[in-house]
């Protein structure tokens, strides 16, 4: 392992367009369990009821049970030391840029600048209506929280029904077809689109680095680097080898 960290390191000094793509995985040693594991919340809330756009459209306060829920995990979570320890490769210059498909705001919390987020952001919300737009923080204490118009605030994230930002879509493609290397973490790489990414820059010559408990279908298809453990004990790692290649 310590080899193929230290070879990591190289790849990433030496790439002049280095990626990320994260997944609900790094986010699970900061207290935010995957949605779609055993016991979610998809198991226990039927997505048509509480996750689609239509359902908010018709009925924002029986949504609103559920974002309750998975509010408050949000909420209680702090970026651990992988989100920290992209932040510090992105300070340093060595990580263009975090393509996520999370909506916990922890990149940006970890230190992260440029972060295209998939599934939008659960730390802002908006009303359909008027479109004003808030921070949870200006909404405190209100269930469920509501715009001065009157109407019932939506967070920013992406219900199904509704379409990725074509903005982000645009921009993850562009970069992944000219990046030098990609580091995949915390995803099993099943969800559309994102899991595109892999192959994108795979096809482009980019060297894939993917870090995951177990392995994944990117595995035995384009990784070119396995590491196989826990990202916030391997992140840091990294950027510790990547340290002492440029103090």
């Amino acid at each position: 392992m310590e080899n193929k960290i230290k070879r990591v390191a190289e790849i990433l000094c030496g790439s002049n367009l280095n990626l990320a793509l994260t997944g609900a995985g790094i986010s699970v040693e900061s207290g935010i369990p995957d949605f779609r594991s055993a016991g979610g919340l998809w198991e226990r809330y039927d997505i048509m009821e509480y996750a689609s756009i239509s359902a908010f459209r018709n009925d924002p306060e029986k949504v609103w049970q559920m974002l309750k829920e998975m509010g408050a995990v949000v909420e209680r979570a702090h970026p651990n030391p992988a989100h920290r320890g992209l932040g510090r490769l992105q300070q340093m210059g060595l990580l263009y840029a975090i393509i996520t498909q999370n909506v916990d705001n922890l990149h940006q919390e970890g230190g992260a600048t440029r972060v295209i987020e998939y599934h939008g952001n659960f730390k802002t919300l908006s009303c359909l209506w008027c479109k004003r737009r808030y921070s949870l923080k200006d909404v405190e204490g209100q269930m469920p929280p509501r715009c001065i118009c009157g109407h019932i605030l939506k967070p920013d994230v992406i219900f199904f029904g509704e379409a990725i930002p074509p903005d982000a879509l645009h921009e993850s493609n562009k970069l992944a077809s000219s990046c030098g290397a990609l580091l995949v973490i915390g995803t099993s790489a099943q969800v559309s689109p994102a899991n595109t990414i892999p192959e994108i820059a795979s096809r482009a010559g980019a060297k894939i680095i993917e870090i995951n408990l177990q392995p994944t279908i990117l595995t035995s298809s384009v990784t070119d680097i396995f590491l196989q453990g826990k990202a916030g004990e391997l992140v840091p790692g990294i950027v510790d080898e990547v340290e002492k290649l440029r103090p």
